[in-house]
């Protein structure tokens, strides 16, 4: 990998896991807030240099709307709790879909090279789905998946190794569209 390279995306990649201490530690001490504030600004970094906008833009609403599905389904079927008093209880929370959001925004930049390569984004939701998850119990309890936990992050990876591809091959499908 060339250096260029690696400075247009690891400043993406940096950021998007400063967002999601943030949110995470945010949650765990009661500030749901941190969590939309930092993608916020997070978004208001990589937006304006991006050469995919108008893509980040859909990718972003295409996240938060999944997320937000997937996230409830899971507090419905009590798979998961989330740290932090919301506003709207039963429902996922905002902190965690920002971190969909944020994560959209990963999908053009740090993530570009998987794009084409399927397999490779399922095992990345395969296995960095769960693992996000389980260290936001671990270390800062924001989550606490229902025990056996074995089971939840089971069906976590399974869910992230579906929506990791699809959300990728998304934002391919867009650049073919914003091309024209």
């Amino acid at each position: 990998m060339q250096l260029d390279s690696w400075r247009r995306w690891a400043p993406n990649l940096i950021l998007y896991h400063v967002v999601w201490f943030l949110a995470v530690d945010g949650a765990a001490r009661g500030h749901w807030w941190w969590g939309p504030l930092s993608t916020l600004l997070f978004a208001a970094w990589q937006l304006p240099q991006s050469s995919q906008r108008r893509a980040d833009l859909w990718l972003m609403l295409g996240a938060a709307l999944i997320g937000f599905g997937l996230d409830t389904m899971w507090v419905r079927f009590h798979l998961m709790q989330y740290a932090a008093p919301e506003p709207w209880p039963g429902v996922a929370p905002m902190w965690i879909v920002a971190l969909w959001v944020g994560f959209a925004l990963t999908l053009n930049h740090s993530l570009y090279p998987l794009k084409t390569r399927l397999p490779w984004s399922a095992a990345l939701g395969l296995t960095g789905g769960p693992l996000a998850y389980w260290l936001a119990q671990r270390d800062d309890h924001a989550v606490i998946i229902a025990a056996p936990s074995w089971i939840g992050l089971s069906i976590l990876g399974l869910a992230w190794a579906i929506v990791t591809p699809l959300l990728l091959h998304a934002a391919h499908r867009l650049d073919s569209l914003e091309a024209h």
